[in-house]
């Protein structure tokens, strides 16, 4: 089965510049998606992919990833400000390792195109994606 610690999604950026692995685990009783760029490892919560579909789905349109760094403010009305929004269903960031839990707008949009859950575009920059 894909999207385990033995088989994980080997995944790479929307704009094709880096490969990196992702994968389900349970940490503190919740499932969470562990990826690993590189020697780093980011973890972000699960319901991030459902969360993520049902709002694309009600937007119904293009989003524009806008990834960005936890420390630098994303733009607004992107994938990356919704991940980090109070207004969203966890009322904040998707990603949970303080330092790390940026970069929501870059990793997890290409895991949910592997999941047959959304269009992705591939361009080098300003990407976009929306639900299927």
């Amino acid at each position: 089965m894909k999207g385990t610690k033995e088989n994980p999604w080997i995944l790479k950026t929307p704009p094709g510049s880096s490969e990196y692995q992702m994968y389900k685990d349970i940490k503190d009783g919740r499932e969470i998606l562990v990826c690993t760029v590189g020697s780093t490892v980011l973890h972000y919560d699960a319901r991030c992919i459902e969360d993520l579909h049902q709002m694309l789905k009600a937007h119904g349109d293009w989003m524009l990833l806008g990834s960005a760094d936890e420390k630098k403010e994303p733009k607004p009305d992107t994938i990356e400000a919704w991940g980090r929004s109070e207004n969203n269903p966890v009322g904040g960031w998707y990603g949970l390792r303080k330092g790390l839990r940026g970069r929501f707008g870059m990793y997890i949009p290409p895991l949910m195109e592997e999941l047959e859950l959304v269009e992705l575009e591939h361009n080098a920059r300003n990407n976009r994606m929306k639900a299927i």
